[in-house]
This record gives C-alpha cells, sequence and structure tokens, in this order.
C-alpha cells in the first residue's frame, strides 16, 4: 500500500503536520486524564474519532457530513467526561468541512458545529446557550468561520487553475497561428519559385542534347530565379524578424478579451516613426508586458498610452490589477530591460498592492523634419 492511498497528495504539504501534532496532543491528553469512561472507553471513543477524520478526509459528499457529526459527537463525549477544551479538536473536522463539494454541505455542518456546542452545555450545565456566556463562545465562532475561508480559498485555488489552463491553452494557440503563417508564406511565395525551377530544370535536360543554345537560355532563367528565390527568403527571414507595435498592440487587444480583460488605448498626439530594430524591441517588450498582466495580475482593465515627449519615445502599459509584482518580477520583466538599454532607453516598474501595475517604456529617438526616425 502506497503513501499516496493513506493520505490524500494534494494534501501533504499543508495539512499532514498539523493533522499528525493535533491528533498526538489530542490522543495524549485523553489517555492521561483520569474519567470513569475507563481505558476502553477512551480508546473507543479515541478510534471514533480518527476514523471520522479518515473519512472527511477522503471524500468531499455526504459522507465528508456524517464524518463530521460523529467526530464532533465524539469529542462531546470526551468533552463532558474529561475536559470540555478538548471541543476545540473540533477545528480539525471544521477545516475539512471547508473542501467539501457543495455549499449546503458546508451549511448544514455550520449549523451541526453550534448544535456540537448546545448539546454540550446542555449535558454539562442544564442549559444549552451557557457556552455564550464563556470562552466557548469566540472558539466556535472561529469553528463557523474556518470552513467559509477554506471553501473561498479551494475556489479561489481551482479559479486560479482554470486560467492557467487557460493561458496554456492560448498560449498554445498563439504558437499554432504563427506555425500556420509561416506555412503559409513558404508555401505562397517559395512554393511556386521552386516549382518553376524544378519544371525548368526538367526541360533543360531534355534540351541539353537537342538545343544547347535554348538550354543555355533555360539555364539563365533558373539562376535568375534561384536568385529571386534567395531574395524571398530573405524577406521572409526579415519578417519574421520584425515584429509590427501596431500589430502587436492589435493581438494584445485581442488576448486580453479572450480573457476578460478590456484594453483602452491612448495615442496623446502624431508619433514620429520608428526604426525597425526599435520598433521591434518595443513591441517584444509589450508582448512581455501583457503576458505578466494576463498571468499574475487578475486585472479587468488594461490601458496603453503612447506619447512623444523630449526626444523619447513613451509606452505605458498599466492594468488595475492585484498590484503584485512579487509573481511577474522575474525574467519577463528582466527581458525588458535588457531590451530598453540596449536602445539607450529605460523601462520603469511600479506597483501598489490592490491598484495595479505600471510599466513604462523610453527610448531614445531622434527625428528630421518629416518626423521619420534618424
Amino acid at each position: 500500500m502506497t503513501f499516496k492511498k493513506l493520505y490524500p497528495i494534494d494534501q501533504v504539504e499543508k495539512y499532514l503536520l498539523i493533522d499528525i501534532v493535533a491528533i498526538v496532543f489530542l490522543i495524549y491528553k485523553v489517555i492521561k486524564t483520569e474519567s470513569s469512561l475507563g481505558l476502553s472507553g477512551k480508546l473507543l471513543l479515541i478510534s471514533i474519532v480518527l476514523l471520522s477524520h479518515y473519512v472527511c478526509l477522503w471524500y468531499r459528499d455526504w459522507r465528508l457530513l456524517v464524518g463530521c457529526f460523529s467526530g464532533f459527537g465524539s469529542l462531546v463525549i470526551l468533552g463532558v467526561f474529561l475536559q470540555k477544551w478538548l471541543l476545540l479538536y473540533g477545528f480539525i473536522y471544521a477545516d475539512l468541512l471547508g473542501r467539501a463539494k457543495r455549499k449546503i454541505y458546508i451549511g448544514i455542518g455550520m449549523v451541526g458545529i453550534v448544535m456540537v456546542y448546545c448539546l454540550f452545555n446542555w449535558l454539562t450545565d442544564g442549559h444549552p446557550f451557557l457556552f455564550a456566556n464563556s470562552m466557548l463562545l469566540p472558539f466556535m465562532i472561529v469553528q463557523l468561520f474556518i470552513p467559509f475561508v477554506v471553501y473561498t480559498k479551494e475556489k479561489a485555488k481551482a479559479l486560479q487553475g482554470k486560467l492557467d489552463t487557460a493561458n496554456a491553452q492560448l498560449e498554445r494557440y498563439i504558437q499554432e497561428e504563427e506555425r500556420h503563417r509561416i506555412a503559409r508564406d513558404l508555401h505562397d511565395t517559395l512554393g511556386q519559385t521552386l516549382t518553376m525551377i524544378k519544371l525548368k530544370s526538367e526541360l533543360t535536360i531534355k534540351l541539353v542534347e537537342t538545343d544547347a543554345k535554348q538550354a543555355k537560355e533555360e539555364m539563365k532563367d533558373i539562376l535568375n530565379s534561384s536568385r529571386f528565390a534567395l531574395k524571398q527568403i530573405r524577406e521572409l527571414v526579415t519578417d519574421m524578424n520584425f515584429v509590427s507595435l501596431e500589430k502587436e498592440i492589435e493581438e494584445s487587444k485581442k488576448i486580453l478579451q479572450t480573457v476578460g480583460i478590456e484594453l483602452t488605448i491612448v495615442e496623446k498626439e502624431k508619433l514620429p516613426l520608428l526604426s525597425s530594430v526599435t520598433e521591434t524591441m518595443l513591441a517584444l517588450s509589450l508582448r512581455e508586458s501583457i503576458t505578466n498582466i494576463i498571468k499574475h495580475s487578475q486585472a479587468k482593465h488594461c490601458m496603453i498610452t503612447k506619447y512623444y515627449q523630449d526626444k523619447m519615445y513613451h509606452i505605458q502599459i498599466w492594468d488595475d490589477g492585484n498590484g503584485d509584482l512579487k509573481k511577474g518580477y522575474g525574467n519577463g520583466i528582466r527581458s525588458i530591460q535588457e531590451r530598453m538599454e540596449k536602445l539607450n532607453g529605460t523601462a520603469e516598474v511600479n506597483g501598489s498592492l490592490n491598484k495595479g501595475v505600471s510599466i513604462t517604456l523610453k527610448v531614445p529617438v531622434h527625428t528630421n523634419e518629416g518626423g521619420n526616425a534618424i
């Protein structure tokens, strides 16, 4: 039997140590405390507590409720015959209750927690609501809040997992689209030229012995076609290396809309034309910034602002997300800064928790009278 069958592997990191410590202390406290239950009665109740905990570990349906109620019931009996503070160990079941599949189970379980405390006070003091005047009240309130908090965290974790999956699928889709674009370009440009070279080569072979002069002319055409094909390849490579800033902005808008983020584009004035290298570097930096927003920001709105000031071309990318720079401030931001440094520019990153992140790209652009970069 592997360890996976004894304890849920997805809970090992966060809960295993806490469960072991709590159970060991509970067993020790129960065994060492004198009571009329006797050793056999204590061991029976401890066994029910452990069995109930085990059921709650593996199930998220009605069996989780049954496990919680039987575990809490055993703690009530232990509390009545030993010490009332043993009820505090109910936090173990309150935590597990928060991982139920349906809200109705959590609601029923929270009602059950209140009933457990009422039952305990009825058995010990003859009145079900006397715990309201004791230290048991705040502990009961905490146990009531634990399922709600755990449920919220589990829900957020599940939503983040879905978002990560969607982002991964989106990245694969973009890669596939790029492959298809390259394939179409190769087919539409090189395909026709290479087919013509093939046909002319076959014709030349036939003409070599019958019409040497015509074969020579065909060879010249093949040479010219080969040069043209080489030129096409160079143009394709150049196009692949060059990334249009405007196209990148349009692509970013589509991607952001896909994940539910609204994009606003602001262009304050007529901007100078950029060199191919500068435009590509800015476009790639913009792409990296948008990727970080999608993956880490949890934003609802994004704004891209472009303007020219003090001989510097500015692009500001702002989002209204969580403002957490720890997740996004990694290789992506460093690569943006490195690109800007190569252009003698800068990349300023500012963030504030729950107020979003702002990335400002600045590159020097000197223009002539026609507004072209020089």
